[in-house]
């Protein structure tokens, strides 16, 4: 790529740090039929990135990446320019990483923290604990749809402000959460805390692919998603402290708006812009490389906001190697961590009269299985994925699909973990800790599950990244909320033995063989994308 390479400034792309598509012979493309279609051949030209041959470079590009990088051989190829995110130290794109991932877990944190005060709520306003779950219920609807208008405003504005309004705002309604004492009031608040926390559970996928190389993606795309799911049950293992010691459900909503006002507070200060729009002139600028990455609050990708801009991630209905991952994943998320994260309280509590600090203490299984799952998962899949790369030389580069292979235990860990879950639950009358060692099980197979299928969407269509992360999240979100009406009307109705054979074979069925269709047609259905695209 030569550093001259004329850029047109009007095109727009969805986020940096994707190469262009390739067509089964090898030819660079974009899609040019649909608004995908443009949006993805505007990415191209805008982010002016190269997934080919180093060679093409020109001599001062080399010695720039050598002496930045130590080597010319990276995926994608960054620019000359110090405040490209690409170039930015290592300790910088971690810290810039942490605390998006952080604010991506605050978001499900904020929705099930309440969890263990279900019952203090309930009393305070004089409703059912049924109606008291609504609370969580109607925040898991909205952080699936509120990313959707964010992610355009990110598009242009840049992450930057994002980030900042959505911690403030956030802030300002938990305030309002914790001062409101009327069951309509408590509703409207929560609403509004969900759409200004929730621009970090989808945007978050693009700020990965802006700052970090191919060869480091899955591991940092799992560092994300590992804090979207030790969310649900980590709020509610240490609210349920608060509830229990504080005796009132107030102090639950002043400390997310301390937390927020702390998290305003470091995205001012550790967080630049990584948003990066290679311009058609490298003009002299007027600013230095700290006013572009931490003052630059006006408007950066070239393409006037439109509603073509909203609609983009639903548009994505149509591309299977991103639709099928997305129903697997969310499949699994709903029964493997939002099932178990709601259902806690109704069966504990019922069955054994835990208090919320007992109640909260029944997380921690999720929390360790988590983790675990996210080292297999994400580090796991980067070597995988290495491995094969080496053994098809340097030239090339492993398939998206040969990281799905991981993805196989994931299933098999949340099948065995539910069934240990829900049969334990039912079959215990005096208390042990088999259910929560159940709960582990499923929830090291859901991280790892989460980890591979999110990566190998990214991994096949990176130059969507942002609408990908909007997409999963609308899908993921959307079937959480639905599942905590009609969970209990199957455990009642087929006990929780009878409900584990029924979530069993909805796994089975609905995510895993589909996940094995893709697996084995996901590089043909690619390469009939890039042969109609270039026709």
């Amino acid at each position: 790529m030569d550093d001259k390479q004329v850029i047109s400034e009007q095109q727009f792309r969805e986020d940096v740090a994707a190469p262009p598509a390739t067509s089964p012979n090898g030819a660079v493309h974009v899609e040019s039929n649909g608004e995908v279609g443009k949006e993805a051949a505007s990415f191209k030209h805008a982010s002016n990135l190269e997934d080919g041959p180093a060679e093409h470079l020109s001599p001062e590009h080399k010695e720039y990446l050598i002496s930045r990088h130590g080597t010319t051989d990276l995926s994608p190829l960054p620019s000359m320019d110090p405040a490209d995110p690409l170039n930015w130290p290592s300790w910088k794109k971690n810290v810039n990483l942490f605390l998006v991932a952080f604010h991506a877990m605050m978001t499900t944190f904020t929705a099930a923290g309440v969890t263990p005060a279900f019952e203090q709520l309930s009393v305070e306003f004089g409703v059912s604990l049924t109606q008291a779950s609504y609370f969580t219920s109607i925040q898991i609807l909205l952080l699936g749809w509120s990313p959707a208008f964010w992610k355009p405003l990110s598009n242009r504005y840049g992450r930057r402000p994002i980030w900042l309004i959505s911690t403030f705002g956030s802030m300002i309604c938990n305030i309002g959460c914790a001062k409101t004492h009327s069951y309509g009031a408590q509703v409207v608040t929560r609403l509004l805390v969900a759409f200004f926390i929730s621009p970090a559970i989808a945007i978050s996928s693009a700020v990965v692919t802006e700052t970090f190389f191919a060869k480091e993606r899955g591991q940092k795309m799992g560092i994300w998603t590992l804090m979207v799911t030790l969310g649900p049950p980590t709020g509610p293992f240490i609210m349920g402290f608060v509830a229990y010691h504080t005796h009132t459900w107030t102090w639950i909503y002043w400390i997310l708006a301390i937390t927020n006002g702390v998290q305003f507070i470091l995205y001012f200060f550790f967080s630049p812009e990584t948003l990066y729009v290679r311009d058609r002139v490298q003009a002299p600028s007027t600013k230095s490389d700290f006013q572009r990455k931490y003052l630059n609050f006006g408007k950066i990708g070239p393409e006037p906001l439109s509603l073509r801009s909203f609609l983009t991630p639903i548009i994505l209905f149509t591309y299977p190697n991103i639709l099928i991952p997305a129903v697997a994943y969310s499949i699994v998320f709903n029964f493997a961590s939002v099932l178990t994260t709601v259902e806690i309280p109704q069966i504990f509590a019922a069955k054994f009269g835990f208090n919320a600090q007992q109640l909260g203490l029944q997380y921690i299984g999720i929390i360790i299985g988590s983790v675990l799952g996210e080292i297999v998962g994400g580090r796991g899949s980067d070597f995988w994925m290495r491995r094969k790369s080496a053994q098809l030389g340097q030239s090339r580069h492993a398939p998206p699909e040969h990281r799905l292979w991981l993805s196989y235990p994931g299933f098999a860990t949340v099948i065995c973990g539910l069934v240990v879950f829900l049969v334990q639950a039912e079959k215990i009358h005096a208390y042990n800790v088999t259910p929560v060692v159940g709960m582990a099980i499923a929830a090291f197979g859901n991280q790892v599950i989460t980890t591979v299928l999110v990566t190998y969407a990214v991994d096949c269509h990176h130059e969507h990244a942002a609408s990908i992360g909007v997409f999963i999240n609308i899908i993921r979100n959307t079937w959480g909320f639905i599942g905590p009406f009609w969970f209990p009307d199957m455990f009642k109705n087929l006990g929780l033995d009878g409900s584990a054979g029924l979530l069993v074979g909805i796994v089975a069925v609905c995510a895993l063989l589909p996940m094995i269709f893709i697996h084995w047609k996901g590089a043909s259905i690619r390469e009939q994308r890039a042969a109609k695209a270039l026709a």
